[in-house]
Protein backbone atom coordinates (compact mmCIF):
# COMPACT_ATOMS: atom_id res chain seq x y z
CA UNK A 1 0.00 0.00 0.00
CA UNK A 2 1.10 3.41 -0.95
CA UNK A 3 2.18 5.65 2.12
CA UNK A 4 0.91 9.17 2.09
CA UNK A 5 2.90 11.39 -0.13
CA UNK A 6 2.54 14.31 -2.88
CA UNK A 7 2.98 12.16 -6.34
CA UNK A 8 2.51 8.83 -7.10
CA UNK A 9 2.85 6.68 -10.53
CA UNK A 10 -0.25 5.51 -11.86
CA UNK A 11 -1.34 2.50 -14.37
CA UNK A 12 -3.98 3.39 -16.77
CA UNK A 13 -2.17 5.60 -19.18
CA UNK A 14 0.34 4.67 -22.56
CA UNK A 15 2.20 6.51 -24.43
CA UNK A 16 1.42 7.96 -28.41
CA UNK A 17 4.10 8.01 -31.44
CA UNK A 18 4.33 11.76 -31.26
CA UNK A 19 5.48 11.37 -27.68
CA UNK A 20 2.80 12.54 -25.25
CA UNK A 21 1.33 10.48 -23.03
CA UNK A 22 -2.66 9.67 -23.08
CA UNK A 23 -4.48 9.33 -19.28
CA UNK A 24 -6.82 6.41 -19.71
CA UNK A 25 -8.99 6.94 -16.92
CA UNK A 26 -11.37 8.49 -18.64
CA UNK A 27 -13.18 9.53 -21.61
CA UNK A 28 -11.82 12.69 -21.87
CA UNK A 29 -8.60 10.63 -22.96
CA UNK A 30 -6.08 13.51 -22.24
CA UNK A 31 -3.15 14.07 -24.69
CA UNK A 32 0.06 15.65 -22.44
CA UNK A 33 3.15 16.20 -22.18
CA UNK A 34 5.85 16.94 -19.78
CA UNK A 35 4.55 18.77 -17.20
CA UNK A 36 1.04 19.47 -18.56
CA UNK A 37 -1.76 18.17 -16.42
CA UNK A 38 -5.33 17.12 -17.11
CA UNK A 39 -8.61 18.59 -16.92
CA UNK A 40 -9.04 16.62 -13.81
CA UNK A 41 -6.26 19.45 -12.70
CA UNK A 42 -4.48 16.38 -10.06
CA UNK A 43 -3.29 13.85 -13.25
CA UNK A 44 0.06 15.39 -14.43
CA UNK A 45 2.57 13.98 -16.42
CA UNK A 46 5.80 13.79 -15.03
CA UNK A 47 9.21 11.89 -16.13
CA UNK A 48 7.18 10.46 -19.26
CA UNK A 49 3.86 8.98 -17.14
CA UNK A 50 1.27 9.81 -16.21
CA UNK A 51 1.31 10.80 -11.83
CA UNK A 52 -1.44 11.77 -9.22
CA UNK A 53 -0.15 14.88 -7.43
CA UNK A 54 -2.48 14.83 -4.92
CA UNK A 55 -2.18 11.11 -3.09
CA UNK A 56 -2.64 11.33 0.44
CA UNK A 57 -4.06 14.99 0.66
CA UNK A 58 -7.85 16.35 1.31
CA UNK A 59 -9.68 19.49 1.23
CA UNK A 60 -11.14 18.48 4.30
CA UNK A 61 -13.26 15.65 6.26
CA UNK A 62 -16.40 16.02 7.81
CA UNK A 63 -19.50 13.29 9.16
CA UNK A 64 -22.31 13.18 7.55
CA UNK A 65 -25.81 11.28 8.17
CA UNK A 66 -25.59 8.64 5.02
CA UNK A 67 -28.54 10.33 3.16
CA UNK A 68 -26.29 13.00 2.80
CA UNK A 69 -24.99 11.43 0.08
CA UNK A 70 -27.90 10.87 -1.01
CA UNK A 71 -27.72 6.99 0.03
CA UNK A 72 -31.28 6.52 1.55
CA UNK A 73 -31.29 2.40 1.47
CA UNK A 74 -27.55 1.87 2.77
CA UNK A 75 -27.38 1.76 6.22
CA UNK A 76 -29.88 4.48 7.04
CA UNK A 77 -29.57 6.91 10.17
CA UNK A 78 -25.88 5.65 10.29
CA UNK A 79 -22.51 8.45 10.17
CA UNK A 80 -20.41 8.63 7.17
CA UNK A 81 -17.25 10.20 7.38
CA UNK A 82 -16.80 12.18 3.92
CA UNK A 83 -14.34 14.09 2.45
CA UNK A 84 -12.70 15.30 -1.17
CA UNK A 85 -9.51 16.10 -2.89
CA UNK A 86 -9.59 18.69 -5.78
CA UNK A 87 -10.34 19.00 -9.22
CA UNK A 88 -12.56 17.16 -11.24
CA UNK A 89 -12.95 15.33 -14.86
CA UNK A 90 -15.92 17.07 -15.66
CA UNK A 91 -17.03 20.98 -15.95
CA UNK A 92 -20.30 20.89 -14.92
CA UNK A 93 -21.64 24.96 -15.33
CA UNK A 94 -24.04 24.26 -12.05
CA UNK A 95 -21.37 22.48 -9.90
CA UNK A 96 -22.20 23.46 -6.27
CA UNK A 97 -18.63 22.73 -4.92
CA UNK A 98 -17.11 24.37 -7.95
CA UNK A 99 -14.74 26.21 -5.17
CA UNK A 100 -13.33 22.44 -4.92
CA UNK A 101 -13.98 20.49 -8.24
CA UNK A 102 -12.43 23.63 -9.94
CA UNK A 103 -9.54 24.41 -7.36
CA UNK A 104 -6.41 25.08 -9.05
CA UNK A 105 -4.71 25.91 -5.89
CA UNK A 106 -2.74 23.64 -3.58
CA UNK A 107 -3.89 25.07 -0.18
CA UNK A 108 -7.16 23.48 -0.70
CA UNK A 109 -5.78 20.32 0.10
CA UNK A 110 -4.87 21.42 3.63
CA UNK A 111 -5.55 18.53 5.37
CA UNK A 112 -3.10 15.41 5.19
CA UNK A 113 -3.76 11.61 6.08
CA UNK A 114 -2.78 8.26 4.90
CA UNK A 115 -5.43 5.23 4.04
CA UNK A 116 -5.07 3.96 7.71
CA UNK A 117 -5.80 7.15 9.18
CA UNK A 118 -8.57 8.03 7.71
CA UNK A 119 -9.74 4.27 8.36
CA UNK A 120 -9.08 4.01 11.96
CA UNK A 121 -10.41 7.64 12.76
CA UNK A 122 -13.56 6.70 10.80
CA UNK A 123 -13.57 4.10 13.02
CA UNK A 124 -13.17 5.98 16.50
CA UNK A 125 -15.72 8.49 16.06
CA UNK A 126 -18.48 5.85 15.25
CA UNK A 127 -18.53 6.05 11.24
CA UNK A 128 -20.13 3.03 9.48
CA UNK A 129 -18.82 3.99 6.26
CA UNK A 130 -16.42 6.48 4.51
CA UNK A 131 -17.59 8.50 1.54
CA UNK A 132 -15.10 9.90 -1.32
CA UNK A 133 -17.21 12.99 -2.43
CA UNK A 134 -17.57 16.69 -3.06
CA UNK A 135 -15.49 15.96 -6.23
CA UNK A 136 -15.44 12.93 -7.96
CA UNK A 137 -13.30 10.28 -6.83
CA UNK A 138 -12.44 8.54 -9.82
CA UNK A 139 -9.81 11.10 -10.91
CA UNK A 140 -7.59 10.03 -7.18
CA UNK A 141 -8.57 6.72 -7.96
CA UNK A 142 -5.15 5.20 -6.71
CA UNK A 143 -6.05 7.15 -2.94
CA UNK A 144 -9.73 6.02 -3.03
CA UNK A 145 -8.49 2.37 -3.72
CA UNK A 146 -6.10 2.28 -1.15
CA UNK A 147 -8.32 3.52 1.80
CA UNK A 148 -10.98 1.29 0.73
CA UNK A 149 -8.67 -1.53 1.35
CA UNK A 150 -7.94 -0.14 4.63
CA UNK A 151 -11.20 0.79 5.69
CA UNK A 152 -12.04 -2.52 5.38
CA UNK A 153 -10.04 -3.88 7.45
CA UNK A 154 -11.37 -2.27 9.90
CA UNK A 155 -14.99 -3.34 9.06
CA UNK A 156 -16.05 -0.10 8.09
CA UNK A 157 -18.06 0.34 4.23
CA UNK A 158 -17.01 2.27 1.37
CA UNK A 159 -19.12 5.10 -0.56
CA UNK A 160 -18.37 6.52 -3.59
CA UNK A 161 -19.92 9.71 -4.62
CA UNK A 162 -19.64 10.00 -8.69
CA UNK A 163 -20.21 11.25 -12.26
CA UNK A 164 -19.60 7.34 -13.49
CA UNK A 165 -17.31 9.08 -16.23
CA UNK A 166 -14.83 6.39 -16.32
CA UNK A 167 -13.16 3.98 -18.64
CA UNK A 168 -13.88 0.22 -18.11
CA UNK A 169 -10.78 -1.26 -16.80
CA UNK A 170 -10.69 1.58 -13.94
CA UNK A 171 -14.41 1.64 -13.71
CA UNK A 172 -13.61 -2.02 -12.81
CA UNK A 173 -10.69 -2.09 -10.40
CA UNK A 174 -12.57 0.67 -8.38
CA UNK A 175 -16.18 -0.62 -7.77
CA UNK A 176 -14.38 -3.96 -6.77
CA UNK A 177 -13.45 -1.85 -3.62
CA UNK A 178 -16.65 -0.03 -2.98
CA UNK A 179 -19.61 -0.97 -0.97
CA UNK A 180 -22.27 1.59 -2.28
CA UNK A 181 -22.43 4.37 -5.04
CA UNK A 182 -24.24 7.36 -6.22
CA UNK A 183 -23.83 7.99 -9.53
CA UNK A 184 -24.71 11.38 -10.94
CA UNK A 185 -27.22 10.97 -13.63
CA UNK A 186 -27.16 14.67 -14.61
CA UNK A 187 -29.40 14.36 -17.54
CA UNK A 188 -30.76 12.29 -20.12
CA UNK A 189 -29.46 13.90 -23.53
CA UNK A 190 -26.38 14.42 -25.45
CA UNK A 191 -26.59 17.65 -26.03
CA UNK A 192 -26.85 18.38 -22.50
CA UNK A 193 -23.50 16.36 -21.01
CA UNK A 194 -21.79 18.62 -23.91
CA UNK A 195 -22.88 21.66 -23.54
CA UNK A 196 -23.70 22.00 -19.97
CA UNK A 197 -20.62 19.08 -18.55
CA UNK A 198 -18.22 18.80 -21.18
CA UNK A 199 -18.72 15.54 -21.29
CA UNK A 200 -20.78 12.25 -22.63
CA UNK A 201 -23.86 10.58 -21.29
CA UNK A 202 -22.63 6.95 -23.02
CA UNK A 203 -20.33 6.32 -20.61
CA UNK A 204 -22.57 7.03 -17.69
CA UNK A 205 -25.19 4.48 -18.78
CA UNK A 206 -22.79 2.19 -19.41
CA UNK A 207 -21.16 2.85 -15.79
CA UNK A 208 -24.56 2.50 -14.36
CA UNK A 209 -25.01 -1.05 -16.24
CA UNK A 210 -22.01 -1.95 -15.28
CA UNK A 211 -23.19 -1.72 -11.87
CA UNK A 212 -26.34 -3.39 -12.06
CA UNK A 213 -25.42 -6.53 -13.84
CA UNK A 214 -21.30 -7.24 -12.94
CA UNK A 215 -21.19 -5.84 -9.05
CA UNK A 216 -22.48 -6.33 -5.91
CA UNK A 217 -22.45 -2.62 -4.99
CA UNK A 218 -25.55 -0.69 -3.52
CA UNK A 219 -25.91 2.41 -6.22
CA UNK A 220 -29.00 5.09 -6.15
CA UNK A 221 -28.99 7.52 -8.51
CA UNK A 222 -29.58 11.37 -8.33
CA UNK A 223 -30.35 14.04 -10.89
CA UNK A 224 -30.28 17.90 -10.18
CA UNK A 225 -33.54 19.34 -12.20
CA UNK A 226 -32.48 22.37 -13.70
CA UNK A 227 -34.94 24.81 -15.26
CA UNK A 228 -35.14 24.70 -19.06
CA UNK A 229 -32.20 22.38 -19.53
CA UNK A 230 -33.38 18.65 -18.43
CA UNK A 231 -36.69 18.96 -16.87
CA UNK A 232 -39.35 18.86 -19.49
CA UNK A 233 -41.65 15.70 -19.47
CA UNK A 234 -39.99 13.97 -22.53
CA UNK A 235 -36.81 14.07 -20.85
CA UNK A 236 -37.98 12.74 -17.34
CA UNK A 237 -40.19 9.97 -19.57
CA UNK A 238 -37.16 8.68 -21.29
CA UNK A 239 -34.70 8.77 -18.59
CA UNK A 240 -37.14 6.56 -15.71
CA UNK A 241 -38.00 3.97 -18.91
CA UNK A 242 -34.32 3.57 -19.84
CA UNK A 243 -33.92 3.26 -15.75
CA UNK A 244 -36.91 0.46 -15.69
CA UNK A 245 -35.29 -1.51 -18.48
CA UNK A 246 -31.91 -1.49 -18.18
CA UNK A 247 -31.49 -0.97 -14.61
CA UNK A 248 -34.76 -2.37 -12.83
CA UNK A 249 -37.34 -0.88 -10.76
CA UNK A 250 -35.30 -1.47 -7.25
CA UNK A 251 -32.32 1.38 -8.08
CA UNK A 252 -33.76 4.67 -6.25
CA UNK A 253 -33.84 7.66 -7.85
CA UNK A 254 -33.14 11.76 -6.32
CA UNK A 255 -34.58 14.54 -8.01
CA UNK A 256 -32.51 17.35 -6.48
CA UNK A 257 -33.56 21.38 -6.61
CA UNK A 258 -30.72 23.37 -8.43
CA UNK A 259 -29.92 26.53 -6.92
CA UNK A 260 -28.00 29.07 -9.18
CA UNK A 261 -24.55 28.85 -8.90
CA UNK A 262 -20.97 29.13 -10.44
CA UNK A 263 -21.67 29.88 -14.13
CA UNK A 264 -25.58 29.22 -13.93
CA UNK A 265 -26.22 32.13 -11.65
CA UNK A 266 -29.15 33.67 -14.18
CA UNK A 267 -30.98 30.71 -13.74
CA UNK A 268 -34.25 30.40 -11.13
CA UNK A 269 -34.62 27.82 -8.61
CA UNK A 270 -36.21 24.83 -9.44
CA UNK A 271 -39.49 24.75 -7.78
CA UNK A 272 -40.90 21.85 -5.46
CA UNK A 273 -43.86 21.55 -7.73
CA UNK A 274 -41.15 20.52 -10.63
CA UNK A 275 -39.28 17.77 -8.41
CA UNK A 276 -42.82 16.63 -7.37
CA UNK A 277 -43.67 16.23 -11.29
CA UNK A 278 -40.50 14.65 -11.65
CA UNK A 279 -40.90 12.15 -8.86
CA UNK A 280 -44.51 11.05 -10.42
CA UNK A 281 -43.23 10.52 -13.56
CA UNK A 282 -40.52 7.80 -12.66
CA UNK A 283 -43.05 6.30 -10.29
CA UNK A 284 -45.45 6.00 -13.29
CA UNK A 285 -42.98 4.32 -15.39
CA UNK A 286 -42.46 1.73 -12.45
CA UNK A 287 -39.96 2.72 -10.08
CA UNK A 288 -40.23 2.11 -6.62
CA UNK A 289 -38.35 4.18 -4.64
CA UNK A 290 -38.24 8.08 -5.90
CA UNK A 291 -37.44 11.03 -4.15
CA UNK A 292 -37.26 14.77 -4.12
CA UNK A 293 -34.03 16.25 -2.46
CA UNK A 294 -32.56 19.71 -1.71
CA UNK A 295 -36.29 20.69 -0.39
CA UNK A 296 -38.14 19.91 2.89
CA UNK A 297 -40.38 17.34 1.68
CA UNK A 298 -41.41 14.87 4.35
CA UNK A 299 -43.89 12.80 1.42
CA UNK A 300 -40.79 13.12 -1.12
CA UNK A 301 -38.13 12.24 1.34
CA UNK A 302 -39.62 9.32 3.04
CA UNK A 303 -39.45 5.39 1.70
CA UNK A 304 -42.71 3.37 1.41
CA UNK A 305 -43.75 -0.32 0.57
CA UNK A 306 -44.45 -0.35 -2.90
CA UNK A 307 -46.75 -3.66 -2.07
CA UNK A 308 -48.71 -2.52 0.15
CA UNK A 309 -47.71 1.42 0.75
CA UNK A 310 -46.89 1.36 4.22
CA UNK A 311 -44.59 4.12 5.54
CA UNK A 312 -41.10 1.95 5.84
CA UNK A 313 -38.68 5.00 6.69
CA UNK A 314 -40.21 8.66 7.58
CA UNK A 315 -37.50 10.89 6.92
CA UNK A 316 -37.58 14.91 7.96
CA UNK A 317 -34.44 15.93 6.49
CA UNK A 318 -31.60 14.17 7.60
CA UNK A 319 -33.94 12.90 10.72
CA UNK A 320 -35.41 9.42 10.37
CA UNK A 321 -38.97 9.91 12.02
CA UNK A 322 -40.57 6.28 11.42
CA UNK A 323 -38.99 3.03 10.92
CA UNK A 324 -40.98 0.24 9.79
CA UNK A 325 -38.91 -2.40 8.65
CA UNK A 326 -38.14 -5.86 10.14
CA UNK A 327 -34.76 -7.38 11.26
CA UNK A 328 -34.38 -8.29 7.67
CA UNK A 329 -35.30 -5.12 5.80
CA UNK A 330 -39.18 -6.49 5.12
CA UNK A 331 -42.19 -4.03 5.27
CA UNK A 332 -43.70 -5.14 8.81
CA UNK A 333 -47.53 -5.00 7.03
CA UNK A 334 -47.21 -6.87 4.76
CA UNK A 335 -43.67 -8.78 4.56
CA UNK A 336 -42.62 -7.97 1.60
CA UNK A 337 -38.71 -6.92 1.21
CA UNK A 338 -37.07 -3.82 0.86
CA UNK A 339 -34.53 -2.81 -1.40
CA UNK A 340 -31.37 -1.67 0.08
CA UNK A 341 -28.60 -2.79 2.82
CA UNK A 342 -29.74 -2.56 6.04
CA UNK A 343 -29.05 -3.57 9.46
CA UNK A 344 -31.63 -4.91 12.44
CA UNK A 345 -31.92 -1.24 13.43
CA UNK A 346 -31.75 2.24 12.51
CA UNK A 347 -28.55 4.50 12.78
CA UNK A 348 -29.38 7.76 15.68
CA UNK A 349 -26.73 9.90 13.65
CA UNK A 350 -29.70 12.26 12.72
CA UNK A 351 -28.56 15.63 10.99
CA UNK A 352 -25.42 16.54 12.37
CA UNK A 353 -22.92 17.69 10.61
CA UNK A 354 -19.33 17.40 12.17
CA UNK A 355 -16.23 18.40 10.72
CA UNK A 356 -12.82 16.55 12.06
CA UNK A 357 -9.61 17.93 11.98
CA UNK A 358 -7.32 15.45 10.90
CA UNK A 359 -4.05 17.02 11.96
CA UNK A 360 -5.60 17.56 16.06
CA UNK A 361 -6.49 13.83 15.63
Amino acid sequence: MIQATTAVKTRYWHILNDGRVQCDLCPRYCKLREGQRGLCFVRMCQDGAIVLTTYGRSSGFCIDPVEKKPLNHFLPGTAVMSFGTAGCNLACKFCQNWNISKSRETDTLADVASPQKIARVAKDMGCHSVAFTYNDPVIFHEYAIDIAQACHELDIRTVAVSAGYVCAKPRQEFYAHMDAANIDLKAFSERFYKKICGGELKPVLETLEYLKHKTNVWFETTTLIIPGENDSDEELQEMTQWMVEHIGVDVPMHFSAFHPDWKMMDYPSTSEASLSRARDIAMGNGVRYVYTGNVRDRVGGSTYCHHCAQLLIGRDGYVLSAWNLDQQGRCKQCATPCAGVFEPRPGTWGARRQPVNMAAI
